[in-house]
């Protein structure tokens, strides 16, 4: 079984290393009171432990005593369990997960079902105050309950379930919003999946779901995606998706994002090796909390999307995976891929935990945790017959926020799209990488072939199609800008404000692009070795151009290896910063790094010897050259 991940440890190692130099790029804000900008090593084994507030030494009031006290101190236990869920929601970016019936470390409540019938009305009268709502998702032990699972091991006492709360959007800005990158081979079903999952209908088998999402006639024709689609699919605050009452119909994006508390973008990419360009552009640049690989039940993973996987992992992305088409699939095919497949995600290079999803409990068990870079949930689905895709629905509606971004950073937005929208002019759409901007704020767009950057004005700014006065880290956007023709921008430019943060009046000076630069890079699978000279497509973020490699630490590198190079680009200079991710490829996908250094000094070679050498090689081959004269 040939994986396209290097044997060893090294892509998942060097994953996690290139995750440590992220958190170096931007300080944290308090580091000035700690003394020390270091960052804090992640250990997802002991964030459990964190958890269970082992090193408290303060006696902690008991949740069964906020939820069911009833003596004078009641107004106080109320205000008390207020703040409590308040805390969580805020944690988790406007919806939270409660355990009614057990205790932060874990311990039954062993309540009685008046109990369980008080501590639930008490939680609903609070919500009405907090203007949120909630679901039940699941329950143990409760009588005449539609969401019980069950307590075959009788593990848990007393009734015990987990109730989701969501906050009730006041405006746009406050909806929860969720990019997932839906990859895999060609034909495993990923735009089929998506239709269904976003329009709600079923599949016919022969592609009546996925037409709705083609962009283009020659789509339709071969039913292949070539080109980078956006779906988006909406939940209410009451844990629902929001489609039309009318049988057919489909919604329209401004009316997903206006009924909706938490919406999921999804980015459908093309499974075909003909457009692995599209597809890594649209995976490094649409900036995905989370991937959905897809797998086709009678083929395994074949093909591109060890590729694809391989990326993801390269990237950090916790992935999910979804087997597609299994009633079409016999038994004995569906073991061999659910055994390949499992082989695959324990591989030293994935490092993954599969957790196959059978049931409600597990679904939502694996949800809560899934920030844990190490566990992979997989579903097993089919299309046209709908079996579990209730499942992967309910998933996705509890998948917590992933991904760090910080608003009080200077303002950075990545374009990786460009339209010219009748009567408003030119409109780029793209990721708010760190800041916040508002309509009508003068900002730099750039650079150009020369490295300039034009000033212009955001007239506009819409999420999701709906007008919006701001945005800020972590969403994406569209904006519409002044005085802008929409051939003078492209894919991969950068918007920044243009007034100076301690001077609002003073103009800010042209940011500095850097034509070359030096990363740190691991070689994931080349055929030969790799020399200067060495060109190959280079992805950082949106941007994609071809790069030189003009310098590396030492003779030639080949598979397997982590080197220090310095790269050239070829056609113009970019807007780069330290701690970037960049991938580079020639055909499949080689290798991928993280910025060390901006600008590159040819005075200090990253390899002096072989410098060295060169020099004496291209002096002998002058004094011949003159010999032979």
């Amino acid at each position: 079984m040939e994986t396209t991940l290097t044997p060893n440890q090294a892509l998942s190692d060097f994953a996690d290393y290139v995750q440590q130099q992220q958190a170096l790029r931007k300080p944290p804000q308090s580091s000035s009171s700690t003394g020390k900008g270091a960052p804090k090593q992640e250990h997802a084994e002991l964030d459990i432990l964190d958890d269970l507030d082992l090193g408290d030494d303060k006696p902690k009031v008991k949740l069964k005593h906020l939820l069911l006290d009833d003596t004078d101190t009641k107004d106080d236990s109320i205000k008390q369990l207020q703040s409590v869920i308040e805390t969580r929601i805020d944690e988790g970016h406007g919806e939270c997960l409660f355990d009614v019936g057990l205790e932060d470390n874990g311990d039954s409540q062993l309540l009685e079902e008046k109990e369980w019938d008080a501590a639930l009305a008490r939680i609903r009268g609070l919500l009405e105050k907090m203007k949120a709502d909630w679901k039940i998702l699941m329950t143990k032990n409760v009588p005449d309950s539609p969401v019980d699972v069950g307590n075959e091991n009788k593990k848990e006492r007393g009734c015990v379930g987990k109730v989701m709360i969501r906050r009730r959007p006041q405006d746009l800005d406050d909806t929860i919003e969720t990019r997932i990158a839906v990859v895999g081979n060609v034909d495993a079903g990923k735009s089929t999946m998506l239709g269904v999952l976003v329009k709600g209908g079923l599949d016919d088998g022969r592609g009546k779901a996925r037409v709705n999402l083609f962009r283009h006639k020659h789509e339709v024709e071969s039913g292949r995606t070539s080109s980078v689609g956006m779906e988006i699919m909406g939940f209410d605050t009451k844990g629902e998706v929001v489609v039309s009452g009318v049988p057919g119909r489909k919604l329209s994006w401004e009316e997903i994002g206006k009924r909706s508390a938490k919406v999921i973008s999804f980015t459908d990419l093309a499974g075909h090796e003909r457009y692995l360009r599209t597809t890594v552009f649209g995976l490094l640049s649409s900036e995905p909390n989370y991937c959905l690989l897809m797998v086709a039940a009678n083929n395994g993973l074949i093909g591109m999307s060890k590729e694809h996987l391989g990326i993801a992992l390269a990237l950090n992305v916790p992935v999910m995976v979804v087997v597609t088409k299994i009633d079409i699939c016999p038994p004995h095919i569906l073991q061999e891929t659910v055994t390949q497949l499992t082989k695959i995600l324990k591989s030293p290079g994935a490092r993954k935990i599969p957790i196959f999803i059978k049931n409600r409990e597990d679904c939502i068990n694996t949800a809560t945790q899934f920030v844990s870079q190490r566990i992979c949930p997989i579903f097993q689905v089919s299309n046209v017959t709908g079996e579990s895709l209730d499942m992967v629905r309910e998933f996705l509606n509890i998948l917590p926020h992933h991904g760090k971004y910080d608003v009080d950073a200077p303002f950075e937005f990545h374009v990786n799209d460009t339209f010219s929208v009748p009567f408003v002019g030119t409109v780029v759409s793209g990721v708010v990488k760190s800041g916040v901007v508002h309509a009508g704020d003068t900002v730099l767009v750039g650079p150009d072939s020369l490295g300039q950057f034009t000033t212009t004005t955001i007239r506009s700014i819409e999420r999701k199609r709906i007008p919006v006065p701001v945005c800020s880290a972590g969403q994406s956007a569209s904006f519409a800008l002044r005085r802008v023709r929409r051939k003078d921008v492209r894919k991969g430019m950068v918007v920044l404000l243009a007034k100076s943060d301690t001077n609002p009046n003073a103009v800010a000076p042209q940011p500095k692009v850097h034509r070359e630069f030096v990363a740190e890079v691991l070689i994931l699978s080349h055929a030969t070795t790799i020399r200067t000279k060495y060109q190959a497509m280079l992805h950082v973020g949106p941007v994609s151009q071809t790069c030189a490699i003009i310098d590396i630490d030492r003779a030639y590198i080949r598979t397997g290896d982590r080197a220090t190079v310095a790269f050239r680009f070829v056609q113009r200079p970019e807007f780069l910063a330290i701690g970037d991710r960049i991938l580079f490829r020639e055909g499949r996908t080689k290798g991928l790094g993280i910025v060390k250094q901006v600008g590159y000094d040819s005075s200090k070679p990253l390899n002096p010897e072989a410098a060295k050498e060169r020099e004496k090689l291209e002096g002998g081959g002058k004094t011949a050259a003159k010999a032979g004269s």
